[in-house]
């Protein structure tokens, strides 16, 4: 899908501390260049590596004391906003 033209716009909700909620069906390049998909509607990308079965997150954030890290500079949550994280509980693998 690299060089398609998207008729409609991918949706990607990051949740403070977990992983990047994104629209599926997604098609997610690799640091080594393999390419993995998956067909699910919504699919959670892992923020903190420390996932099993990454890139897909499987909720090892939450075990092992903390998300993705603290909030960085400009991450957006420094502004006010809607905390998507309740979403993310029901659609983590």
């Amino acid at each position: 899908m690299p060089n398609a033209l998207r008729e409609t716009l991918c949706r990607v909700t990051p949740t403070r501390d977990g992983p990047l909620l994104i629209e599926g069906p997604v098609e997610v390049t690799l640091d080594n260049g393999s390419t993995v998909r998956s067909d699910r509607f919504t699919v959670a990308l892992c923020a903190c590596r420390r996932s099993r079965t990454y890139p897909w997150c499987d909720t090892s954030h939450r075990r092992r004391g903390g998300g993705a890290g603290a909030p960085r500079a400009g991450s957006g949550h420094d502004r006010d906003s809607n905390d998507a994280s309740d979403a993310a509980e029901g659609a983590d693998e």
